[in-house]
């Protein structure tokens, strides 16, 4: 008796579900609501990338119970909330929801459904291509190679707005693991490797190791909306930098500017300098070419001033007077030449002092401003070319080299006109002298007749005596001339490298000065073209007012998330098969039902 009502209980059991279950389908006659809908999109791929099967695991929100039409083309359904059958309809799936709450459902996607990304994964063991079935096991050096493409067959909403994340994840038999552009983090005994695609761009992932008997769960993929807004705040700091930055460029090409004009002053007057000191160098030369001729005519002077005055000593009868009339012209001869040679002395001294001038106003216009290593690492670290750095300093070299040997050898360059105004004065002295000794032989020997003749031979005498003097300092001074000549020949020498070397200079600096200014006009509006590029980055990549569409119909509403999930199939060594135990012998539904009660 006992029995028989256990019995009698399970059977009411066992018809009550299915009574309610009717009851409940008799509920979601009315119709239901849906406030939202997640879509989570799950597709495996083989193991080289190719599209393999793909099904959607919807999460309806249901604000009220009842009949509910939910869009998408599947071709089979599956209830993951309840054990209440479902269908796939041409339009849909219609299911009843039989309380408020999430409802979710399982639906397979027919095949020839397509992802938004093409996916393609390349094996390379030992420098060559290796099909993933025949790699199971291997070893050697290993290079996965991953790359994502846009599918044109898809709407493009979300390949333009997903971001891809591309996971690894591999096991302790991978070493020397090299992955650019990915990171690498600790999973255990494990490594993740992570990398990221942005949206709308197409990506190539490398990932390589060394692998002993390799084995490989298969790549992952997860695509979600890049919904995070881009902080902006920071970019202010950003474009006033680069504001500090143009400015700086802008002074960098105001100085070299300066510099430009400092250097072909430099060179302007080292040119003039050079120019005077070619003429200074032809007039010593010509002056040491005429000193023997100089020196000759002196000393036949002296030696006819000794004859006359030999000859008035001994006999004042015997003198012949017509050889001493003629005294007075060569000496007056003498003293126009020296006359002329002081003039050009003093043109030559005027020239020399503006190219001196010229000079010495210019190199001084040069910044003594020394540069430090760390200033010209900052120079370098601006931004700004560094082929027109480099030209800047070598330039600013140069010009400190000219200034420091200019410095250097400035004492030799302020002697030469004084020595000048010293050498013009001897000459000018030394022409007067002759200027006066021949006018008063002259006016002697007119007032001079035999009567007076010893008066005479006592002014000749005293000439004589005197331009003896004379002809000792201007031997000296033609000895000096040459000496002059000689050394100024090393020193015009030097000149003229200056010259040439200045002129290289402003050449330099008038390129480098083209390269600054052309930099200035490329980066005078770097604040407002970092504020575009920043503009321009910002609309591509902010996706933070991307709304959700659904990927299995455009008809879905309220779609709040779509996410997709893909991963490719494990490459794995084959199992040894194993001897199979005998499968026990299945008891039937009374004998189980009795074992309930025992």
């Amino acid at each position: 008796m006992r029995k028989q009502l256990q019995y009698t209980a399970l059977a009411g059991m066992l018809v009550l579900p299915a009574f309610l279950g009717h009851t409940s389908g008799a509920v979601a006659e009315t119709a239901g609501s849906v406030t939202s809908k997640d879509e989570v999109v799950y597709a495996t791929l083989k193991a080289n990338g190719e599209l393999g099967p793909i099904y959607v695991v919807n999460a309806l929100d249901v604000a009220r119970a009842g009949e509910v039409l939910d869009y998408g083309a599947y071709s089979s359904v599956k209830n993951l909330t309840d054990l209440s059958e479902l269908e796939a309809e041409k339009e849909g799936v219609r299911l009843d929801a039989s309380e408020e709450g999430k409802f979710f459902y399982q639906g397979n996607l027919p095949e020839g459904t397509e992802l938004p990304w093409d996916v393609a994964v390349t094996y390379v063991l030992d420098g060559k291509e290796v099909k993933p079935a025949e790699l199971a096991g291997k070893s050697g050096k290993l290079e996965i190679v991953i790359e994502t493409f846009e599918n044109e067959e898809v709407e493009s909403v979300f390949y333009e707005n997903y971001l891809l994340q591309v996971s690894l994840m591999l096991p302790n038999t991978f070493q020397d693991i090299e992955a650019a552009d990915g990171m690498i983090a600790n999973a255990g005994k494990n490594k993740q490797i992570t990398f990221t695609v942005m949206p709308g761009k197409e990506d190539k992932m490398t990932v390589a190791a060394e692998v002993t008997d390799f084995e490989f769960d298969g790549v992952q993929i997860a695509a979600i909306p890049s919904s995070l807004p881009i902080d902006t705040t920071g970019t202010e700091g950003m474009t006033e930098d680069m504001g500090q930055l143009s400015d700086a460029i802008k002074q960098l090409n105001d100085g070299v500017a300066e510099l430009e004009n400092g250097v072909s002053q430099v060179h302007d007057g080292a040119r003039q300098l050079s120019d005077g000191s070619s003429q200074y160098k032809n007039g010593m030369n010509q002056l040491n070419g005429n000193s023997a001729e100089l020196v000759h005519a002196s000393s036949s002077i002296q030696d006819a001033l000794k004859k006359i005055n030999a000859g008035l000593s001994s006999d004042a009868a015997q003198v012949d007077l017509s050889e001493l009339a003629e005294l007075p012209a060569g000496l007056s001869q003498l003293a126009e030449g020296l006359k002329e040679t002081a003039n050009g002395m003093a043109a030559l001294k005027e020239n020399y002092a503006k190219a001196y001038g010229a000079l010495d106003g210019a190199i001084k216009e040069i910044p003594a401003q020394q540069l430090s290593e760390e200033e010209v690492a900052e120079l370098y670290a601006s931004g700004a070319d560094p082929e027109t750095v480099d030209k800047l300093v070598a330039s600013y070299s140069a010009a400190q080299k000219v200034k420091g040997t200019y410095d250097q050898t400035g004492q030799a360059f302020a002697a030469v006109e004084p020595s000048l105004n010293q050498m013009e004065e001897a000459v000018r002295g030394m022409s007067g002298s002759l200027s006066s000794i021949a006018a008063e032989l002259s006016a002697s020997l007119k007032d001079t007749d035999l009567s007076g003749l010893a008066e005479l031979q006592k002014g000749i005498a005293a000439i004589s005596s005197n331009y003896g003097a004379f002809h000792s300092g201007l031997v000296s001074y033609t000895g000096g001339v040459s000496e002059l000549s000689s050394s100024y020949g090393k020193l015009h020498g030097g000149l003229v490298e200056l010259s040439e070397g200045t002129g290289e200079l402003e050449n330099g600096v008038g390129e480098l000065q083209n390269g600054t200014a052309q930099l200035y006009e490329e980066t005078k509006d770097l604040p407002a073209q970092m504020q575009a590029e920043i503009d321009k980055m910002i609309q591509e990549y902010d996706k933070s007012d991307f709304k959700p569409v659904s990927f299995v119909s455009p008809k879905n509403e309220k779609v709040s998330s779509v996410q997709f999930v893909i991963k490719t199939e494990s490459i794995k060594k084959e199992e040894q098969p194993s001897k199979q135990a005998e499968p026990e012998k299945k008891k039937g539904f009374w004998a189980l039902l009795k074992e309930l009660f025992k």
